[in-house]
């Protein structure tokens, strides 16, 4: 129940916060699609995780929660550290090599198959480069990639 809780807050708060994004315009935009479409974008994404929680819950049984022994402990320090370093070498090693190396370690650390996860990662961060720069026009750093540049 907790987790259905969980879901109808956060699908509020998306909807709120959408609201708010929605209706913000900025005197200046240097970007062609304007400073709303990141955030409409990642709030989209976690209605829709919200609403799933609505629907199928979290998966735990009614009441159960999951024990914080020292392997989720672990598990949570990993994807803290993992987001720091992939914050840390965005810019260095742009947009591209660090969300691939991101989703790689995150899809590992959640236990899934290296070639899987390694598939997954360059995909995903080669797609949403071309969705971010090519369609959305919004300058991405390139970092080591940046000799492939014209």
């Amino acid at each position: 129940m907790s987790q259905r809780i969980f879901g109808l807050v956060l699908l509020l708060a998306c909807l709120g916060l959408g609201i708010t994004a929605w209706a913000y315009h900025a005197p200046f935009s240097y970007e062609p699609v304007g400073p709303r479409a990141y955030p409409l974008l990642l709030l989209t994404l976690t209605g829709l995780g919200s609403i799933y929680l609505l629907i199928k819950g979290g998966g735990l049984e009614q009441g159960e929660e999951g024990p914080l022994t020292r392997h989720v402990l672990l598990k949570i320090g990993t994807c803290i550290l993992i987001m720091v370093l992939y914050a840390a070498l965005f810019e260095t090693l742009g947009f591209v090599i660090s969300s691939a190396l991101f989703g790689v370690a995150m899809s590992r650390l959640y236990g899934g198959r290296w070639t899987a996860c390694v598939i997954a990662g360059l995909l995903l961060s080669v797609g949403l480069y071309l969705l971010f720069d090519k369609v959305l026009d919004v300058p991405l750093p390139l970092g080591l990639l940046e000799v492939l540049e014209n």
